[in-house]
Order: structure tokens, then C-alpha cells, then sequence
């Protein structure tokens, strides 16, 4: 196939993230098919992707007509081999368990076609998860964040070997289903996402854990605080517009010293105790569990905003 041909999808992993990426190329209509080892989770899989894709429909994400005939076409595969055989794009999306993945894709590479693009879902430096592959350069990371049908941001990570033209038919691929790729030119624990992510939780368990503010108050402040500037601009480009006259160097070496000073405040630990989880879990829990359904509806009902909004 050539690059602006619809490709087809096999998602391998029904996780998570392998319902969202099914839901979201199914959403644009392409045809998609899905397995997964265990059957009770391909089952249950299969009625959370219709869902899925219901709410796409609903938040006007997806046009329903080719959303609804994607879903009926849909194949739930009953081995690797039968999933994989015809597919164009092969996205691995299992648990994140480095020797699983490992294993995944060796045997994603033995009953693929030698012309399939393959990524991993995982945040695992792509060096290691092609440990057991033989041929790597069809193979690359694209990692999403969840929800992966509605966050628009993925990061792709190839390889030394990695053939130029699987890049760009990977980011085309990527811009045609509304994401927006990220190509990392070098390989780092975590990627950016995972990075700046467990950073930022890091602090803000350690303002909970020491009774600075109760959970739903850290959530409020990130939210309507600095997730809001970085939507709009990222935080680079937030310090340089906020240097104004004063210009950069001078703005940025007066900001430097001042976070030099709040950095060794920061909190430093690498592991929480067991009290420090059991509490963690409790506290969000207490915060938030009874309401999750509502919640978590609210919750895509403004990332839609926020999208549409960031188009404009």
C-alpha cells in the first residue's frame, strides 16, 4: 500500500490503551481488528470499544454513520496469526511488563508481513523492548496518553535502524486519525511525556501526604493553574512571552535562580512506603470513587472544549 491508502489496523493488547487506539481509528472509519490471549478480557473489550466509540460520536469526535460501520466491520481475532495476517499497522498495546512486550513483538515479527509498520504503546526505551526482534526496522514506539481517543498527543521514537520511510508514514497515519506526533531525536527513560508526567504527581503527592492541601485542592490548582498555560503555549514559550521587555536573558537568568531555590524544596523521594500508598490511595479514593462515572464524563466533556478550543 501506498501512504494515503486507509491502513489496517491490528491492535494487539486489549488494554487500556489498546481500546482507545481501536476506538479512535475505528472512529475514522478504518477497518480494525483486535486480540488479546485472554478471551474474558477480548469479550469485555469488544462492548467498552462500542462505548467508546458511542462517545466519540456523541462529542462529535467522530462522524457516526462511518464510526458505526468501522464498529461492525470490526474483527475480534482468534489468534495473533489471523489478527496480524493483512494488517498494515500493527499496534502492540499489552500490559506495561517489559518481558511481556519483548515477547509480544518477537512474536508479532514471526506471522507478520515483512511491509507492516509495528509500534509499541509502551513508555520502555524502544533499545530494549526490540531486544528480541530480528528485523527492527519496521518497528517503532508511538506512545499515547489516556484517554488515547480523545488526548491528541503521541510520541514516536525509532531507532538507529529504523527506515525513514516507516517514520513518515507513521506520522502521516498519526496526523490523518487528529493526533498530534512527537518525535523525539533521541532515546530517554520515559520519553517527555512520563518524565514531566511522574515529575509533577511526584510533587503534588508530596503536598497531599504532607497536609498542604487535600487532594481535590492539588487537582483544582494544576488544572485551572499551569495546565491552562501549557495548553496554550508550553512552558518555554509561557517564560519567554512573560520575560516582555525585560528580555530573555535577564528574565530567564532572574527565573533560573528563583527555582534554583524552590528545586531543593522539592520532594526527592525515589519509593512511597506502604503507609504512604494505603493513605495515597485512600485519600483519592475518599475524594473521588463515588462519583467516578459522572466524573470521568465531565472530565471528556471538557477536554472537547479545551480541543476545540486550542483549534481555534
Amino acid at each position: 500500500m501506498n501512504r494515503f491508502e486507509t491502513p489496517r489496523v491490528a491492535v494487539i493488547g486489549a488494554t487500556e490503551v489498546g481500546r482507545g487506539w481501536a476506538a479512535l481509528a475505528i472512529g475514522a472509519g478504518w477497518p480494525v481488528a483486535i486480540f488479546d490471549p485472554d478471551s474474558v478480557t477480548l469479550t469485555s473489550a469488544e462492548q467498552e470499544i462500542g462505548d467508546r466509540v458511542e462517545t466519540l460520536v456523541r462529542l462529535r469526535r467522530a462522524e457516526g454513520s462511518i464510526a458505526e460501520s468501522a464498529l461492525n466491520e470490526m474483527r475480534i481475532g482468534k489468534s495473533l496469526l489471523q489478527t496480524v495476517t493483512d494488517a498494515d499497522w500493527i499496534i502492540e498495546a499489552g500490559n506495561e511488563d517489559l518481558h511481556l512486550k519483548q515477547k509480544l513483538l518477537e512474536q508479532i515479527e514471526q506471522v507478520c508481513r515483512r511491509a507492516a509498520v509495528v509500534t509499541s504503546s509502551s513508555s520502555f526505551p524502544l533499545s530494549q523492548l526490540c531486544a528480541r526482534v530480528a528485523n527492527q526496522d519496521r518497528v517503532m514506539v508511538a506512545h499515547p496518553l489516556n484517554p488515547v481517543e480523545l488526548l491528541p498527543v503521541v510520541e514516536v521514537v525509532s531507532g538507529p535502524n529504523t527506515d525513514p520511510a516507516c517514520i513518515e508514514d507513521l506520522r502521516f497515519w498519526l496526523s490523518m486519525l487528529g493526533r498530534a506526533p512527537i518525535v523525539l531525536q533521541k532515546e530517554v527513560p520515559g520519553n517527555i511525556l512520563g518524565r514531566v508526567a511522574a515529575a509533577v504527581w511526584r510533587e503534588c503527592i508530596f503536598l497531599v501526604l504532607e497536609g498542604a492541601l487535600d487532594v481535590e485542592d492539588v487537582d483544582r490548582a494544576l488544572s485551572v493553574g499551569p495546565s491552562l498555560i501549557w495548553a496554550a503555549s508550553g512552558p518555554h514559550l509561557e517564560h519567554v512571552i512573560n520575560a516582555g521587555e525585560e528580555g530573555a536573558d535577564v528574565y530567564f537568568s532572574r527565573l533560573l535562580a528563583e527555582s534554583e531555590a524552590q528545586w531543593t524544596t522539592l520532594a526527592k523521594f525515589e519509593h512511597l512506603s506502604d503507609e504512604d500508598r494505603l493513605r495515597l490511595m485512600r485519600l483519592v479514593g475518599n475524594a473521588y470513587a463515588a462519583h467516578l462515572p459522572e466524573l470521568t464524563e465531565a472530565r471528556n466533556q471538557r477536554l472537547v472544549r479545551l480541543l476545540e478550543a486550542l483549534r481555534e
